[in-house]
């Protein structure tokens, strides 16, 4: 059973590690594992900007040095700096993190939820955000 709750929780405390000294747009992530354990993560900004890592990919390579490589839900927020929660927007995951959640979660089961508050959000899948995705089972 996934704790949508829970998950946005985690996913603004992740956001509150946010390293974005040039953007001030502070995004948070938090992944749920198959194994139960949710794994956090934060962007983290890099002067040369290319080196910039997104929050949802920080949480899935976190879980993924740690052993864990299949899960079931991510939240995820992201808004300036300056904006109250509940301001702003939802913030959906780039191209790049969606193709990263691709390698690793089912398209049609696997649960994306896009928070401005922790009672306002949204429910996706991948499918749904990333439809004709390309995974490895186009390289068999």
């Amino acid at each position: 059973m996934i704790d949508a709750k829970l998950l946005v929780e985690k996913a603004f405390e992740a956001q509150s590690f946010a390293y974005v000294p040039y953007s001030g747009f502070k995004v948070g992530a938090a992944i749920l594992g198959t194994n139960g354990k949710i794994y956090q993560g934060c962007n983290i900004e890099n002067a040369a900007f290319t080196p910039t890592n997104c929050a949802e990919r920080t949480a899935i390579f976190k879980a993924v040095s740690e052993g864990q490589k299949e899960f079931t839900a991510i939240a995820i927020v992201g808004n300036k700096g300056d904006l109250k929660e509940g301001e702003g927007d939802y913030c959906a995951p780039c191209g790049v993190c969606r193709q990263v959640i691709a390698e690793f979660c089912s398209a049609k089961d696997f649960k994306i939820y896009l928070a401005k508050s922790r009672d306002e959000y949204k429910e996706y899948t991948l499918e749904e955000l990333l439809p004709l995705g390309f995974t490895g089972k186009d390289l068999e």
